[in-house]
């Protein structure tokens, strides 16, 4: 049977080893410690690349008619009948009120009467006229009495005709001001009824002056270049949040800034076929201005302000020291900040540990983990 006193004795040189080996160890992790650990705080950062950029610019705006047009009485009347149904489509010369015709027939009947007779006597001193049977003069004042019955007899043809009044464009009819037995004027102020053309249908949106002039310098310097084909596109978006499905473009801008305001006004035109846009709806309207190709964007955590309200920003250099950056920015863009100048590719940004550091430090960047995946990179300005 084996001693157990002489199994103690034949370990315990190996306890002794063992003991010997994890005391190294542990001066060899304290003297790494001693020459890594005094003075390095570890920060999260992200490393910022230079990625293309489409600029779009959110404005409020109203829909407005293509094309509006008010009917009115040409001739004074009676309505003797209403021929459309209110909130109808109609077309350009289709028949919509009938004025009583009774008084225009007669005044006609009347003017064909004066025209044929001033007509006759023109005809007959014109023949006697090479005979010499009536003077120069009576044959001048017959032809322009023939001519000026003619002209009545026109513009009697025309009233009667005016008895019908019509749509002057195609469109939608709203509602109608009067009913049968009303009396209507020549010159009225009030409108019978207002047409209104949709499809197209165009949405007027205001744009501050600044912003204008900032897009055009960015184009000037080279910071920006035009989108191609797209640089007049126009999205839209409706009151409650959803997405129009026509693209629309820009039409035109006016020449001049309002002075009140100090904006400028915009006008794009939209397909409306199946009619979902109406006049005086609020929408937003969604402007791609043109395309950097070289942005930087960088995560709000990393840009702070100054008591003057000045952006900074803190990146760990080449060096691994902190160093102190003042930035400018232009929009946000969903979590991060649009760059103007401060920043360059491939720049560390902290945006972890910043309240520990100072500008000058020495510190060990570790990826960050309190920034988001970044929202798509489309820039849109309210």
């Amino acid at each position: 049977m084996p001693n157990p006193f002489s199994a103690r004795i034949a370990l315990a040189p190996l306890l002794v080893m063992a003991t010997l080996l994890t005391a190294c160890q542990q001066q060899d992790d304290t003297a790494d410690q001693a020459q890594t650990a005094p003075g390095i705080i570890e920060v999260g950062v992200v490393t910022l690349r230079a990625e293309p950029f489409e600029l779009t610019t959110d404005l409020p705006g109203r829909t407005a008619a293509f094309r509006m047009a008010e009917v009115r009485p040409q001739v004074d009347g009676i309505i003797q009948k209403r021929m459309f149904e209110e909130g109808s489509e109609v077309k350009a010369g289709e028949q919509l009120y009938q004025i009583d015709a009774a008084v225009y027939q007669s005044a006609l009947n009347s003017a064909k009467a004066a025209h044929l007779s001033s007509k006759a006597l023109s005809d007959r001193y014109e023949q006697l006229i090479e005979d010499q049977a009536v003077s120069r003069q009576e044959y001048d004042e017959a032809r322009a009495r023939s001519l000026q019955t003619q002209a009545a007899l026109e513009r009697a043809q025309i009233d009667l005709r005016y008895t019908q009044v019509r749509a002057p464009i195609d469109g939608r009819i709203g509602r109608s001001a009067i009913s049968e037995g009303a009396l209507v004027n020549n010159g009225q102020a009030a409108a019978m009824a207002t047409i209104q053309q949709l499809d197209p249908i165009y949405v007027d949106v205001t744009q501050p002056a600044r912003d204008l002039l900032a897009l055009r310098r960015d184009l000037d310097e080279g910071r920006l270049q035009k989108a191609g084909d797209n640089a007049a596109q126009v999205t839209l978006q409706m009151e409650d949040g959803s997405a129009y499905p026509h693209q629309g473009k820009l039409e035109f801008s006016e020449v001049s800034v309002d002075s009140g305001t100090g904006s400028v006004t915009l006008r794009a035109v939209f397909p409306n076929p199946d009619n979902m846009l109406l006049p005086g709806m609020f929408v937003h309207a969604q402007l791609v201005a043109g395309t950097r190709s070289e942005a930087i964007l960088a995560p709000q955590q990393g840009i702070t302000r100054t008591p003057r309200g000045e952006a900074t920003a803190l990146i760990v250099n080449a060096e691994n020291v902190v160093e102190l950056r003042q930035v400018r920015t232009e929009r946000t863009v969903g979590n991060r900040w649009l760059i103007r100048e401060g920043l360059n590719d491939g720049d560390q940004l902290i945006t972890e540990g910043l309240q520990f550091i100072k500008p000058g430090a020495e510190v060990k960047a570790v990826p960050a983990g309190n920034v988001a995946e970044p929202a798509p990179t489309a820039g849109q300005e309210g």
